[in-house]
């Protein structure tokens, strides 16, 4: 999975400006970053590629069924 990034600085400057102590954006900020490292989140990135991924095995699979079905019919 990808990694997500966000500026940890301007995070603190914004909860500053709206009026939370030093220690209280401090203390969000690092819980932020505890719950993001914890956490596994995909993103637009892994969605696409789990998507070609999917789509590849279902190629594989139709393609097999296809020629399970024909050595079928030489069969009978």
């Amino acid at each position: 999975m990808s990694t997500i990034t966000f500026d940890t600085h301007q995070l603190v400057k914004e909860l500053k400006a709206k009026g939370f102590s030093d220690d209280q954006a401090e203390g969000i900020n690092d819980a932020l970053k505890n719950a993001l490292n914890v956490a596994e989140v995909a993103t637009r990135r892994d969605l696409k590629e789990l998507e070609l991924n999917l789509t590849i095995k279902i190629g594989v699979l139709i393609v097999a069924a296809l020629g399970f079905m024909t050595a079928i019919q030489k069969m009978l």
